[in-house]
């Protein structure tokens, strides 16, 4: 089978294509025929030796990715829960080695989801790490409720979109940020309140916040803590931009957490049942063939990303 092989962290050019044995299914797990495959900023970050590269840095030569959907085509002797010829959708192995690059993937079962048939195999694998973040900060972590008042930086993002999202369904009202280039699609996610963090210091026009979901870290940290209430809630997701986010909140009375997600197949059942009632959206902005992936990489590396990309096979 076809995948991609990073044999040492850098450039892009390190993405090597090569064949390789198509993986066969653990007693727990299944093999994925590959249909689409999420790109998100921690598989260009660990590409080039940070994001979670220090936990993969051992199984060097790897296969970089996490974020799956395709078709299922072999199960192992003690799954039930799913059949050959299943469409299944899910976020494998993260933050360990999940081997996405390639055609065909060996998964845990217990990390996957049936794909809703009302969305497209790009839609889905766009769901499923930046969804899970979302997911699992908003509802696990703060367990966000009707009436909090919520700011979600870098809003038009990938994982942004998402925390959006979520939050409205569960009744928050949600102040989102972003250049204003994105403006319109920042209010088509249902926010409340927009601003453009260009044109304006959000600390200066926001103020009794209940929680923050900040995806951007290092000083806006700083700036978040300025408009929580006490009490409130602050997450922050970049790695190494976030080492002081705990104790800064702490001094003032806010709850503050460093987050990482982390691969939950009851999670993705649960944002599966929303993709289907078409209460969660997933924005794919741009979509790149297998053979395009380092083309992938650039354009999540560029900063500018709307959204999420996906690359097809």
């Amino acid at each position: 089978m076809k995948a991609i092989i990073l044999n040492e962290f850098g450039g892009v050019e390190n993405l090597r294509y090569t064949q390789i044995d198509k993986p066969l299914a653990g007693a727990d797990e299944v093999v994925v025929q590959v249909k689409a495959i999420s790109i998100n900023p921690v598989d260009v970050k660990t590409r080039a030796g940070k994001g979670v590269a220090g936990r993969l840095k051992d199984h060097l030569p790897l296969i970089l990715g996490w974020d799956i959907s395709g078709i299922i085509t072999e199960v192992g002797p003690s799954v039930t829960k799913f059949k050959v010829g299943d469409a299944v959708f899910g976020m494998v192995n993260f933050p360990g080695h999940g081997k996405a690059y390639a055609e065909y993937v060996a998964a845990p079962a217990d990390q996957l989801a049936l794909k809703p048939s009302n969305i497209s195999y790009e839609e889905a694998a766009a769901a499923t790490l930046a969804a899970l973040t979302a997911w699992q900060a908003v509802t696990r972590l703060i367990n966000v409720k009707k009436g909090d008042r919520v700011l979600v930086h870098a809003a038009a993002g990938g994982v942004g979109q998402f925390a959006v999202q979520i939050a409205k369904n569960l009744g928050a009202y949600v102040i989102g940020t972003s250049s204003a280039a994105n403006k319109d699609f920042v209010l088509s996610l249902g926010t409340d309140e927009y601003i453009d963090y260009k044109a304006q210091p959000f600390e200066e026009v926001v103020s009794d916040v209940d929680f923050v979901f900040d995806s951007v870290g290092g000083e806006n940290i700083d700036r978040s803590l300025k408009v929580i209430k006490k009490g409130g809630s602050i997450i922050s997701i970049p790695s190494g931009l976030n080492d002081a986010v705990i104790e800064k909140a702490k001094a003032l009375g806010i709850n503050g957490y460093q987050f990482m997600v982390t691969s939950n197949g009851t999670d993705m059942e649960a944002l599966a049942g929303q993709l289907e009632r078409g209460k969660l959206k997933s924005h794919v902005s741009k979509v790149f063939s297998f053979d395009e992936m380092a083309e992938a990489h650039l354009h999540i590396e560029s900063g500018r990303t709307v959204g999420k990309i996906v690359v097809t096979l």
